[in-house]
């Protein structure tokens, strides 16, 4: 009868840039589909959505373009690590039955746009 939803989204969910319009599309269908489940269930589900910001990751080793891949690295100097967003989800999973804590953005303190 209880439990908790989370939805790990990005900040494109709530910012579009050059080239990202799809990207950005996708994560901001999964904070809207995350928001609608929120709305329409019941209380004892709480629902969560998680938008990181530049996190850690093996993104940029994946791509084949040079100038791309340069490009990417430059982009995730400031990126925060993946256990970042792990304390994120656990905090909001910690709060008491009555507390839902609808959406929590996690950046790099160096991110500013």
């Amino acid at each position: 009868g209880i439990g908790h939803s989370v939805t790990v989204a990005s900040v494109g969910a709530h910012e579009v840039v050059p080239t990202s319009a799809v990207y950005s599309a996708t994560k901001f269908a999964a904070w809207a589909v995350t928001e609608g489940l929120r709305l329409e269930s019941d209380p004892s589900l709480r629902v969560t959505t998680v938008t990181p910001g530049v996190v850690e990751s093996e993104l940029a080793e994946s791509i084949s373009d040079p100038q791309a891949r340069t490009a990417m690295k430059v982009y995730r100097k400031d990126a925060i690590a993946p256990d970042a967003i792990a304390r994120a989800v656990s905090f909001a999973i910690a709060q008491p039955a009555d507390v839902d804590v609808n959406e929590i953005v996690v950046r790099p303190a160096r991110q500013r746009a």
